[in-house]
């Protein structure tokens, strides 16, 4: 299969194809090209704002599940259950990552008023102090990062990469196989 050249600058996936069609013309490899484009997004929006939470004390897991409390509204607390659900984790490292976020004094564990034999997992005063500042300064970041792009390829982007995230979702619900797993 022969390559087309693209009509726009080349990147890093692009010459990952061209290898591949050397190497095995009677292959199409095709979906590599949005594939290896999002998982190096991916990787690269990752490691910028990774260091911007750096800033405070915090890496993306952290953020991810101080967010989630916070934006679950007052009084910032989840089941663990809803919490590696929405995190898209297993329970194991649920187990993990809670310890650590507790032992900071980010978050508290609380008797569930509806079932005596579970807890909640809150917000500490700290931790909600903390995820109000980190998360002004990581939305500024993520405008940031996104500012190449004008506003109308940024719409057009973001519904394209809605449809292929319901498809996904879609077929993972089917298939049993979650995300962090």
């Amino acid at each position: 299969m022969k390559l087309k050249v693209p009509a726009r600058p080349t990147d890093a996936v692009d010459a990952i194809l061209l290898q591949w069609a050397q190497e095995r013309p009677d292959l199409d490899a095709s979906p590599m090209g949005p594939i290896g484009r999002i998982k190096r997004c991916a990787a690269l929006l990752e490691q910028r704002l990774d260091a911007n939470l750096a800033r405070f004390d915090l890496n993306l897991w952290e953020f991810d599940m101080l967010a989630t409390l916070r934006r679950a509204g007052a009084p910032y607390r989840l089941s663990p259950t809803a919490l590696f659900s929405t995190l898209m984790v297993t329970s194991g490292t649920m187990t993990h990552r809670l310890k650590r976020l507790e032992a900071g004094g980010l978050i508290q564990r609380v008797p569930n008023a509806q079932d005596a034999r579970s807890m909640l997992v809150q917000l500490s005063a700290k931790g909600l102090k903390l995820i109000d500042r980190a998360v002004e300064a990581h939305v500024e970041k993520e405008r940031e990062l996104l500012e190449a792009l004008p506003a109308a390829v940024l719409a057009q982007l973001d519904g394209h990469l809605s449809t292929l995230l319901l498809a996904l979702e879609a077929r993972t619900e089917g298939d049993g196989v979650g995300v962090g797993d």
